[in-house]
């Protein structure tokens, strides 16, 4: 399978979670622009692997849940949620806000674990979500623990896109921003990737590598409540490296 044709076997996948209905061939070759003769082949290989099925008899298709199941089963299995899912849920608990776990890809952050806030305003996003380094608090506590001469070399590439009005988008600002927070032990963000909200993160060292968690909130709340989030969050941080046995 080419490069291109498993993005648009994700590009399927999502075109149904966006739409939440059954859809014609064409429909669905629409949706995730594709030649239909295209995705004529690439919805019988589904078919005939189980991941889709014709409802009703007139040609319209939808997802079974096998992808669901196979989902499930990976992630049940992930070794780092294993070990940080019981600190992660913790933590959610006790700040009563959105707690997230990311690793860097490249110039962004993807999202690995989302546990959001039980108020009814609160940060939401989903596992998987890639957002830009320098917009968030784990892509900049990510960016903090680089050795300086690394991080001055990748900020000199860097591709600073503006994402809110109050986005971080000039090397030396984030250099001067990351130094700052590297003293005092966090990394936040007030409305740099989602107006409204802001973050608070750091990193974690792990045998599998370096990750991110953050605790994300409504600018008002957060900030009223910040430096018990820094102290809640360090206390976090220390359970895990005590507790890490993944390797």
């Amino acid at each position: 399978m080419d490069i291109k044709t498993a993005g648009r076997t994700l590009d399927v996948f999502e075109a149904f979670e966006t739409l939440r209905k059954p859809m014609t061939l064409s429909e669905l070759a629409s949706r995730i622009g594709a030649p239909v003769s295209s995705c004529h082949g690439l919805v019988r290989t589904l078919r005939n692997r189980g991941y889709l099925y014709t409802v009703s008899g007139r040609s319209l298709l939808y997802p079974t849940k096998k992808l669901l199941k196979v989902a499930t089963a990976i992630a049940t299995n992930d070794p780092i949620l294993a070990q940080l899912g019981p600190i992660l849920a913790d933590l959610r608990e006790r700040t009563a806000e959105t707690v997230i776990l990311g690793k860097r890809l490249d110039t962004r952050v993807v999202y690995l674990e989302v546990l959001e806030g039980p108020q009814t305003i609160r940060y939401a996003a989903q596992p998987g979500r890639i957002i830009p380094l320098h917009s968030s608090a784990i892509g900049k506590a990510m960016l903090g623990i680089m050795p300086d001469e690394e991080l001055s070399k990748v900020l000199r590439t860097y591709p600073f896109e503006r994402v809110t009005e109050h986005t971080i988008t000039q090397a030396e600002s984030l250099l001067y921003e990351i130094r700052k927070s590297r003293a005092r032990g966090y990394y936040v963000t007030r409305g740099e990737n989602v107006r409204d909200v802001m973050a608070i993160a750091r990193p974690l060292d792990t045998p599998s590598g370096s990750f991110g968690i953050a605790i994300a909130g409504p600018i008002h709340r957060m900030e009223a409540h910040l430096g018990e989030l820094a102290r809640t969050l360090e206390e976090a941080g220390t359970r895990i490296r005590f507790d890490e046995t993944t390797g």
